[in-house]
């Protein structure tokens, strides 16, 4: 079951520091869930992020970022992780364009924690929820490995 101290505390410390960081405020990233290794953070449609003035979809860096970041929060909000987090190696595979003006959501799991190594996997949705914009999966330290 979800600890919903994380999930709904807005001062909790690992949703501080999310929300703190000047790249997640500078895409108005907003933690939306936080719980036991999982998070889901989301992002606005920005015509400042678009990547082909043509179309209007949104640059793959931003959604590289803002999964990156969902991630981080999933193993912070891990139970065997106290501190922290960085970025080891993040692998993402683009399935398609995101939608134009839609808002993006990343959901991203913890699912295997070492000594040393915290191990994600994570999708990004726009508001067509059945299929992904992108997939990731990923490697993050865990502190004193």
């Amino acid at each position: 079951m979800a600890d919903k101290t994380l999930q709904n505390d807005k001062s909790h410390p690992v949703r501080r520091f999310i929300e703190a960081l000047p790249f997640s405020k500078a895409l108005q990233m907003e933690m939306e869930e936080m719980a036991d290794g999982r998070a889901v953070i989301s992002m606005p449609y920005s015509k400042d992020l678009v990547g082909d003035p043509a179309t209007g979809v949104i640059h793959g860096g931003a959604v590289s970022a803002l999964m990156d970041t969902c991630g981080g929060a999933a193993v912070m909000s891990h139970p065997q992780v106290t501190a922290a987090t960085a970025t080891l190696d993040l692998r993402i595979d683009y399935m398609r364009p995101a939608t134009p003006g839609e808002r993006i959501t990343a959901r991203a799991h913890c699912y295997n924690v070492t000594r040393s190594v915290a191990f994600v996997r994570a999708e990004a949705f726009d508001e067509d929820q059945t299929r992904p914009v992108a997939a990731a999966t990923g490697a993050f330290t865990v502190a004193g490995g």
